[in-house]
């Protein structure tokens, strides 16, 4: 499974999330949309204005809530 999260550098629920990852041992590619046309392309794809992102396998899966939903 392919695991790609998008985050901004000032986000404890990135922070959290990539933590939560790793903690299961699983491998992701974490793509910083600090700047504000990468940020702005995301919202374009996803229609969704916060981050983290978190997508398993090119589908949406949502931000840390869900991740830990997930987890749980």
């Amino acid at each position: 499974m392919e695991i790609k999260i998008y985050t901004t550098t000032s986000c404890p629920y990135c922070h959290a999330a990539k933590a939560l990852l790793q903690r299961k041992g699983l491998n992701f590619e974490e793509i910083d949309v600090s700047d504000d046309d990468d940020f702005d392309a995301l919202v374009a794809r996803t229609g969704m204005k916060t981050v983290p992102q978190i997508f398993f396998d090119d589908r949406l899966i949502g931000g840390f809530q869900e991740l830990t939903k997930l987890y749980a």
